[in-house]
């Protein structure tokens, strides 16, 4: 039996290899900007355990990884911090807790850019088919698409995202501990709420337009932001 690798599945083969790619990548520096971050306020913990690396074998979950080969989403092992080491904390906690979204949104940035500034090469504007040009266009897309969605997702204040540890610091002191106690018993399963909750809602009414808030939310962000530059 003779394999014939057509353009249609090669193309899908650049695809998913550009994706894989790009994950790793802004995993790995999501995962490296909190802890550089954290012992830049003077908590070593990350750095003792190995973390402040760009090798994305450091910053990989097992379960995470499993999900990214199967599904094409996934998490990287939450970094390690102390707070009491910090000083200051408060301030620690929040800049540690930004720093992996915001890193995201450095890269899908300088990607967004990268797509502008191609336009303006006649050799890419002029044989936009060329396989190395669709490719580029393709690695450039996808590092812009799934870094803004990182951005934005890891940013909903609910646990174990980096924007519950976020808001939970602009909060009053009496209102602290009440807040983390309904993070930890409550956050994972109100997202898990949002994102399995519409499909159930579709094959109950079945409304094929319910949308999934979160998706619609990372979706939203990502053309609005594409179309400022594009």
């Amino acid at each position: 039996m003779n394999f014939t690798i057509t353009p249609e599945l090669f193309e899908q083969i650049q695809y998913y290899a550009c994706f894989a790619i790009v994950m790793l990548g802004s995993l790995t520096i999501h995962e490296f900007a909190h802890a550089r971050i954290a012992l830049a306020f003077g908590d070593p913990t990350a750095y003792k355990l190995g973390r402040v690396s760009l090798n994305p074998i450091r910053h990989l979950d097992p379960m995470g990884t499993i999900l990214f080969i199967f599904a094409q989403v996934g998490w990287g092992k939450p970094v390690p911090v102390n707070i009491y080491l910090m000083r200051p904390p408060s301030l620690g906690n929040i800049c540690t807790s930004a720093g992996g979204p915001l890193s995201n949104l450095a890269v899908a940035t300088v990607s967004l850019a990268c797509m502008k500034l191609v336009t303006f090469i006649p050799a890419i504007a002029n044989n936009p088919n060329e396989p190395f040009y669709k490719v580029l266009d393709t690695f450039l897309w996808l590092s812009f698409a799934v870094n803004i969605g990182l951005f934005v997702f890891n940013l909903i204040p609910l646990y174990p995202l980096d924007g519950h540890h976020i808001l939970g610091e602009f909060l009053p002191d009496d209102m602290q501990e009440g807040y983390m106690r309904f993070q930890l018993s409550m956050g994972v399963y109100i997202m898990i709420a949002l994102w399995v909750g519409p499909r159930i809602l579709r094959q109950i009414t079945g409304d094929p337009n319910i949308p999934n808030p979160v998706r619609w939310l990372i979706d939203s962000i990502r053309s609005f932001v594409y179309s400022l530059v594009m």
